[in-house]
């Protein structure tokens, strides 16, 4: 069996005219979004609050706050698991990747790759895996190696020729803070990034993400009411020019408001102290229609599939795999 698999990627542009594929996981953010009778009226209030978001933050030489747009591509990655060729190419991961308009020079800056983060495995992981380990426990407890396998399908995929000649720089991951730690803001702030917040201990998110080789900072903006968790490999600040860490954050600081308005469109801002929470009833809505129950119906049946047509099928395959898998 070969040490490595090989991961094939597909782009295509997120926009008004997008429909979510067969292949794609219909809990995604940009899926959900672009589904139902809402659906086009949905994206265009979305890009235009991501487009407002960013010439916000972006408002040097913007007298006019309306110098740049955001631009998405939806990044599917296939993993090729027993050299079949792309008709056996299991899909794996989907990403989004950010490109900025600059409409006074014309220019296309390069954006940041990762923003909003889907898997097959790790549905399977939190949605299967995890409740079936704690069905009959008297507390929560976590699997041995939990995250182990999706950690090194992410580091081999990052690591791949595939990567390297698509992308020029490491992903960023941008996900909501967990509603089970507290966090505390400290006195450091960056101009784009916002008041860093430090908190006692990492979530089981933080530690799966550990595991995917992503260390994480938590950061709240300008103008937001809540931080946002940044998961990434290298230096955060040093890595990234302000722009392409302003598109990361007016993309995700969007959906945040849209999936979790109980925390990030909330009414008031966190203070020094902070504990989210979706209990939270001071908050409003986006004109966006979304069915958070839904999504976790679905996650859950995602997580099945996963277990049906990738962890049993290829289950010899993938502890060989994972065994010798060098870290």
């Amino acid at each position: 069996m070969n040490k490595d698999f090989t991961f094939a990627i597909k782009s295509i542009c997120f926009d008004e005219d997008y429909y979510p594929s067969d292949n794609t996981r219909i809990t995604t953010n940009f899926a959900n979004l672009a589904r139902g009778a809402s659906r086009q009226e949905n994206l265009r209030n979305t890009f235009k609050m991501i487009d407002n978001r960013f010439n916000a933050l972006a408002h040097w030489d913007n007298p006019r706050g309306d110098r740049y747009s955001v631009k998405h591509e939806i990044i599917t990655v296939e993993m090729n698991v027993d050299g079949g060729g792309s008709h056996n190419a299991l899909p794996l991961i989907e990403i989004l990747k950010t490109n900025i308009l600059d409409r006074k020079t014309s220019e296309r800056i390069e954006g940041i790759v990762g923003n909003n983060f889907s898997s097959y495995v790790r549905d399977y992981d939190f949605s299967v895996l995890l409740l079936e380990h704690n069905k009959n426990q008297p507390g929560f407890s976590t699997p041995d190696d939990f995250g182990a396998l999706h950690g090194k399908l992410f580091k081999s995929f990052v690591n791949s020729n595939a990567y390297r000649e698509n992308f020029a720089k490491q992903p960023v991951i941008c996900l909501s803070v967990s509603s089970s730690k507290t966090y505390h803001r400290t006195a450091n702030q960056h101009p784009v990034l916002g008041f860093e917040y430090l908190q006692d201990e990492y979530s089981l998110t933080d530690e799966y993400f550990r595991k995917m080789g992503l260390k994480v900072r938590y950061f709240m903006p300008p103008n937001s009411v809540a931080p946002l968790a940044f998961y990434f490999a290298g230096d955060l600040i040093a890595d990234y020019s302000n722009l392409e860490l302003i598109g990361t954050i007016s993309t995700m600081d969007t959906f945040q408001k849209i999936y979790r308005p109980e925390i990030y469109n909330a009414n008031s801002a966190a203070g020094e102290c902070y504990q989210p929470s979706l209990k939270h009833e001071d908050f409003s809505l986006t004109r966006i229609v979304y069915d958070r129950e839904e999504r976790s119906r679905l996650a859950i049946e995602q997580g099945k599939y996963a277990e049906a047509n990738f962890i049993k099928p290829y289950q010899a395959v993938l502890q060989q795999w994972s065994a010798s898998y060098a870290l």
